[in-house]
């Protein structure tokens, strides 16, 4: 009895959900949300005060309940040394829209009509699987708006042979929905089975880095953070993280690619 009325008061995910509120909010970020017209609302972690003399951060979150979930553990290494903004895409967290549209390059748009209605002009940009995706889009819409971009188990550079040759063996789009939203325990095994691949060598361009992270799956921000921040800071805290350009010159975007 008293196991089962614990069990009725007590929510790992509501107390858990908590707790990243109060990091997020400890961290100097705050919760704010932006109607975008068009039934549209995005919300995001943003500074509670931003500082105009330090380059600008948006984090990109993957399938999952919020972002907050994904960038929570990650979040002091860089406050100190970027404005830091971490939305909830729409249809995740407390982001929604009326509008049918489903697609990235939709995400990619509302995100960055977000970012410009606070004045964020410039920005390098992380983001992890389906936000990878998301964050690919945003560069190839808007490439004047970005610094750096690092694209995290996110196969945006997938072709037509390499579907054909194995690496995501399914039939139609139904399927593809069964294993990535398992529901028996075979699908779940063949999700796993997905998660772990041998990268390709191909580059998107002379200014990307790839980086192979060993011994972890598709969730490698989890798995091995300590490894994953230090490839990000790497990247990203060197002398081209100076302080957003008011006239942006066109130039190679440098690329940062992460499989694990």
């Amino acid at each position: 009895m008293h196991r089962f009325k614990l069990s009725k008061c007590f929510s790992f995910t509501t107390s858990r959900d908590w707790l990243y509120r109060y990091s997020f909010g400890n961290a100097g970020l705050r919760s704010i949300r932006t109607d975008l017209g068009e039934g549209t609302v995005m919300h995001c972690w943003m500074p509670k005060f931003q500082n105009e003399s330090r380059p600008n951060l948006l984090l990109v979150h993957g399938f999952g309940a919020n972002a907050m979930w994904q960038y929570a553990e990650h979040l002091r290494h860089f406050t100190a040394r970027f404005n830091v903004y971490v939305p909830d895409l729409v249809f995740f967290g407390e982001s929604y829209t009326t509008r049918s549209d489903r697609g990235e390059s939709f995400q990619a748009q509302s995100v960055m009509r977000m970012m410009e209605a606070h004045g964020v002009l410039r920005m390098s940009l992380v983001g992890i699987s389906y936000g990878g995706f998301v964050g690919y889009s945003m560069a190839a819409q808007f490439p004047d708006k970005m610094e750096k971009l690092i694209l995290c188990c996110a196969g945006v550079c997938l072709e037509e042979k390499d579907l054909e040759e194995g690496f995501f063996n399914v039939s139609d789009l139904d399927e593809a929905l069964s294993i990535l939203l398992p529901q028996t325990p075979e699908k779940l095994r063949a999700l796993m089975g997905f998660s772990f691949v041998k990268p390709g060598a191909r580059h998107v361009g002379e200014s990307a880095e790839i980086v192979v992270i060993k011994n972890a799956g598709h969730a490698v921000n989890i798995e091995k953070p300590k490894e994953f921040i230090k490839h990000l800071k790497s990247f990203l805290f060197d002398s081209d993280s100076s302080p957003p350009s008011p006239t942006p010159t066109h130039r190679a975007l440098p690329l940062h690619c992460y499989w694990s």
